[in-house]
Parts: C-alpha cells; sequence; structure tokens
C-alpha cells in the first residue's frame, strides 16, 4: 500500500479538534462557554453509540454537555416542547436531534422546530438556503469535513471538476454546494444519471456517498484522481463483519492521486465538525448580542458569481 496516498482523517481531525479547544479557551476568557444540548428519543444502539461519543469528544474540548434521553414512544409534542426550551435557553449554543427518530414523530418538523442559530448539524431549511445561496451559515458536518480533507490534500480548490455521487440532503446536496462554494464545477451524480460511470471519469475530485458498498472501483477514475469516500458499510467477510467504504479501496488505491480510507478517514471529521460548529454558534450568539444584524450588501451578493 502507498502510505503517501492515504489521505488520515484521524490526524486531520485531531488538528480540527485542537483549534477547538484553542477557541473554547478564548471564548471562556470572554465569559463564554460553549454549551451541546443533544437529544436521543429512544435506545437505537448505533444512536446511542454516537451519542456518546459526541458527548466524550464535547467534554475533551471544554464544551459543556447537556444530554437529554427520551423513551421511544415519547409523544411529538414533548419533543418539539423540550426543543421550545432550549431553543430560549441562552446558556445552549447548540441544539443536535439524534436521528433516526421512531416512525411516529415527523423528522422533518422536529429538525425545523430548531433554531437556526443552534442548528450545529446544519438541517434547518434556513441555513440548507443560505448554503445554496453562498452563505456562511451553519452547515452539515460531514460535508464541511470532507471539504476540509480536499483543501487539506489539494490547496485552493478553484476551477477543479468535482463529481459528487449521491443526492442526500445530509450529504450529496450540501457537499455539491460547498464545491461550488469553493469555484468548483460541480457535477452530481445519481440512480437517476446516464452513465455515471463516464462522467465520474472526467472528475479531478469524486466524492462517493451513494451508501451501496464498494460500487465504484478503478474503472470510474481517472488517473490523479482524489477521492473522498463517504460510505460505511457494514459486510460480512468469512466469519467476521467488517467496514467497508461506497469505493473499492484496492482497486482505486493505484488509480487515485490520494484516497481517504474506510474506516479511518471522513468519519472522524463529523465529530470534529460538530464541534466546530457549536462554538461558531457560541460566537455567533455571543457576537449578535452586541452588534445589529446587517444583511448583505447587493455587491456581496453580486460577488457570488
Amino acid at each position: 500500500m502507498n502510505i503517501s496516498k492515504l489521505i488520515d482523517g484521524k490526524a486531520a481531525a485531531a488538528r480540527v479538534l485542537q483549534q477547538v479547544k484553542h477557541d473554547v479557551l478564548a471564548l471562556q476568557t470572554q465569559g463564554i462557554t460553549p454549551a451541546l444540548a443533544v437529544i436521543l428519543v429512544g435506545e437505537d444502539p448505533a444512536s446511542q453509540v454516537y451519542v456518546r461519543n459526541k458527548i466524550l469528544r464535547a467534554e475533551e474540548c471544554g464544551i459543556r454537555s447537556i444530554e437529554h434521553r427520551l423513551d421511544a414512544d415519547c409523544p411529538q409534542d414533548r419533543l418539539l416542547a423540550l426543543i421550545a426550551t432550549l431553543n430560549a435557553d441562552p446558556a445552549v449554543s447548540g441544539i443536535l436531534l439524534q436521528l433516526p427518530l421512531p416512525a411516529h414523530i415527523e423528522e422533518t418538523r422536529a429538525l425545523q422546530a430548531i433554531d437556526p442559530r443552534k442548528d450545529v448539524d446544519g438541517f434547518h431549511s434556513e441555513n440548507v438556503g443560505g448554503l445554496s445561496q453562498g452563505r456562511d451559515v451553519l452547515a452539515p458536518c460531514t460535508p464541511t469535513g470532507c471539504m476540509y480533507l480536499l483543501e487539506q490534500t489539494l490547496g485552493d480548490l478553484t476551477g477543479k471538476h468535482a463529481v459528487v455521487i449521491g443526492r442526500s440532503n445530509i450529504v450529496g446536496k450540501p457537499m455539491a454546494a460547498l464545491l461550488l462554494k469553493a469555484h468548483c464545477s460541480v457535477t452530481v451524480v445519481h440512480s437517476r444519471s446516464t452513465d455515471a460511470r463516464a462522467l465520474c471519469q472526467l472528475a479531478d475530485i469524486v466524492v462517493a456517498a451513494v451508501g451501496r458498498p464498494r460500487m465504484i472501483d478503478a474503472s470510474w477514475l481517472k488517473p490523479g484522481a482524489v477521492v473522498i469516500d463517504v460510505g460505511i458499510n457494514r459486510i460480512q467477510d468469512g466469519d467476521r463483519s467488517r467496514l467497508v467504504g461506497d469505493v473499492d479501496f484496492d482497486s482505486a488505491l493505484p488509480q487515485a492521486s490520494a484516497i481517504t480510507p474506510v474506516p479511518g478517514g471522513v468519519g472522524p471529521m463529523t465529530i470534529a465538525f460538530l464541534m466546530h460548529n457549536t462554538v461558531t454558534a457560541a460566537r455567533q450568539q455571543a457576537q449578535a448580542q452586541v452588534q445589529p444584524h446587517n444583511s448583505p450588501s447587493e455587491a456581496a451578493c453580486l460577488s457570488a458569481y
């Protein structure tokens, strides 16, 4: 294996978290302690692991964590009332509603109930819309982590042709918006695309976020492409299970100039940027208390071209 080709997500996440710790200390000197409220509804085992890891990282960074566990049969109104309480609490910087939710709770309604200024997952429509306009908003953590890895690997992304495989609201669509903001030419391919493989073969950057194990092999890549594999798929390998990505790593490695492994690539970046978003939210809320909101100027809007 060519180690020099590997994009080390663990090392990159450690750098982001170190900066978050520094930023938390700076805010604390101003009397501000960032706080993340995490809501878990039900007892989904994977969700419990995710929540535990998020709370652990928050505490390591000096971010105060507030955990709310609700029963799986919790009425929707009770969840919405809790969110409203957290929205109104000036001591809470960010609110994270762990997904998936039980079937009787409307996911969209619950996510829309979160104050966009505290929406550290970046799922509220106000943040989604702002991202599509190229504004600085709280953006989804996984795509933001992917952008960090790309910029650390390639530097300036201006003019690069990026192909995003998958159009989910959580990864594919925000990833495309962030790449556009970085002045890439962006193609999104999906299940209805005609000859998705041929489109990918034109790409300088391939971001795979489709949820199909090892779907993308070397035949999808042009020589020297940078590959970001967002997929996390558990497969059975003989008598044991293991994690693989959406990219056939062994096949793609010789073709790519750089590639993220699974695990150890994009995964660690998601929690790192959740912490980053929490600190950003705390800073913005503090600034909003001391200065009026200014709408963007016409010149600033036009500069998005």
